[in-house]
């Protein structure tokens, strides 16, 4: 193997664990969310304030990468945060809310969060493939 096709494996390397680890991200984000949606009142409240906070870390995470990415895997990506951002807006109004509607913004929350990991997955679909059709 020459020098630059050891460079570019490295790279490749990085790139996919770094979608790796955005999805773990937002899989363990949507994991959060399914515990808290699932107790009441107070402990639930308390859990949606760290889950806001992860939302957040998430969104970046998956931003960074965005970087090098073929034309398919960035549109999921970017469908991907919008989602996520949306799961970080509803979390923080579940906080202002109580009750039906504190319930509604967690259901809302694990939602974008479901459609985010989706939309991850997505990504890492269409990068194999760009990938294999490369070779």
């Amino acid at each position: 193997m020459g020098r630059h096709e050891s460079i570019k494996l490295k790279d490749s390397t990085k790139i996919k664990d770094a979608l790796d680890q955005a999805r773990e991200a937002a899989q363990e984000l949507h994991g959060r969310i399914s515990d808290a949606a699932a107790k009441r009142g107070g402990a639930a409240k308390a859990d949606l304030e760290s889950i806001s906070q992860k939302a957040k870390a998430t969104v970046e995470s998956v931003k960074a990468s965005m970087g090098a990415q073929h034309e398919a895997t960035k549109k999921h990506l970017t469908d991907a945060v919008t989602n996520l951002e949306a799961a970080h807006k509803h979390a923080a109004e579940g906080l202002k809310s109580s009750g039906q509607a504190f319930e509604t913004k967690i259901r809302q929350t694990l939602a974008d969060a479901r459609a985010g990991v989706d939309e991850i997955s997505e990504a890492i679909a269409a990068k194999r493939s760009a990938q294999s059709k490369k070779k």
